[in-house]
């Protein structure tokens, strides 16, 4: 059987190669390559559906409430910084998308959010996948872990669906394929 950590992490794996291509992306304005509109406009589509309302959505509504079940905790403490986290990472891609206009890109302020988000995602996933995930799976039952992945599930099919799925894995093949 497989844990709820496995399968945010992942997750984490997806976040990451596209986090990678935003890099190039921003890194490519910076030196004044050319960049296609509709590539940003599918990676904030993908991360605000599959990075915020499915990936962070999971663990909002079902990891951390178990994870504050066994001791870990939200205010002042480690599920509450995450949280924090979630909540600067949508600001951030709101500030992305502000800085996108019909065919153009505000580059300035396209290349502070971006640089901004990348920096927070990354580390932001470091702490999950080093030290909040392994807190759960050294305390979470077999039947914690199995309720977990089942809601997790259930996420998936509501939010994103198996057609939606093969279409992101397919984004960042493309991207990657493009900008790595």
């Amino acid at each position: 059987m497989g844990t709820a950590s496995r399968a945010l992490m992942r997750e984490h794996d997806a976040i990451l190669s596209v986090l990678e291509v935003l890099e190039q992306i921003y890194q490519g304005m910076q030196t004044g390559r050319k960049t296609a509109v509709q590539d940003v406009t599918d990676i904030l589509e993908f991360l605000r559906i599959f990075a915020d309302r499915c990936h962070h959505g999971k663990e909002e509504s079902f990891l951390f409430p178990a994870l504050e079940k066994i001791g870990v905790k939200n205010e002042r403490g480690p599920i509450g910084v995450m949280l924090s986290e979630h909540k600067e990472g949508r600001e951030l891609i709101r500030q992305m998308q502000e800085s996108l206009r019909d065919t153009t890109i505000d580059k300035p302020a396209f290349v502070y959010a971006a640089t901004s988000y990348v920096i927070l995602l990354r580390n932001h996933i470091r702490k999950e996948n080093m030290i909040l995930f392994p807190m759960g799976d050294s305390a979470f039952s077999a039947d914690v872990q199995e309720k977990l992945l089942n809601e997790f599930e259930i996420i998936d099919k509501a939010l994103i669906g198996e057609i939606r799925q093969k279409e992101f894995h397919a984004l960042i093949c493309r991207l990657r394929d493009k900008y790595l």
